[in-house]
């Protein structure tokens, strides 16, 4: 079974970068890259080449924008997977096709995907490391779209950390370690009530 590295940041964090660090350190050049993202437009199209620019050219690519569990499976196991990224993973299902899902369909949708990531995981060898946004910290969106992304990608997020065998959120592309920081309910629970005495 994999360990699984869950990587969180907001815009140019350096999430990226940290995990392409990361991989290389644990891997060399024995790494599957996972892309998500749709040439949808020129812009887009350049930051392509330039992740792609990037990385060791070493590395094997694998281009697949959904259905990633499935795609997985069909490849040969690597030392490290890098998925880059949930969060153009969960736009992809939201709007990808041109078309939006209906709101009751797209949870499900999200959640069977992530599903298949994790199922998929447990049966590789090595690392696999999901980079993904950090969406919880900024404002509620104006638009229901981007509400709806907002809380499909934080609960995307929680699925695998709550999994995950390690949790880092980058800040100004200083990774934090999220597990190392964290507590449980009881623990807060007990210091609250010891604290109140």
């Amino acid at each position: 079974m994999a360990k699984i590295v869950l990587i969180l940041g907001g815009v140019r964090s350096g999430k990226s970068d940290f995990a392409r660090q990361l991989a290389e350190r644990l891997a060399g050049d024995d790494v599957l890259f996972v892309a998500t993202a749709q040439r949808g437009d020129d812009e887009m199209v350049e930051r392509i080449e330039r992740h792609q620019q990037s990385r060791p050219t070493t590395w094997r690519l694998l281009e697949v924008d959904r259905n990633v569990g499935a795609a997985l499976q069909a490849q040969d196991a690597a030392a490290v997977t890098v998925i880059d990224c949930l969060t153009l993973l969960v736009s992809n299902l939201l709007c990808g096709d041109g078309a939006t899902p209906e709101p009751d369909d797209v949870e499900p949708m999200v959640r069977r995907e992530i599903d298949s990531i994790l199922s998929v995981c447990r049966e590789l060898p090595g690392v696999v490391i999901l980079v993904s946004g950090e969406v919880g910290s900024g404002i509620v969106p104006v638009a229901s779209l981007g509400r709806r992304f907002r809380d499909l990608l934080g609960g995307a997020n929680k699925q695998i950390a709550e999994v995950a065998d390690a949790n880092y959120l980058l800040i100004a592309g200083r990774p934090i370690e999220l597990n190392a920081l964290a507590t449980t309910l009881d623990q807060a629970a007990q210091r609250l009530d010891t604290e109140s005495r």
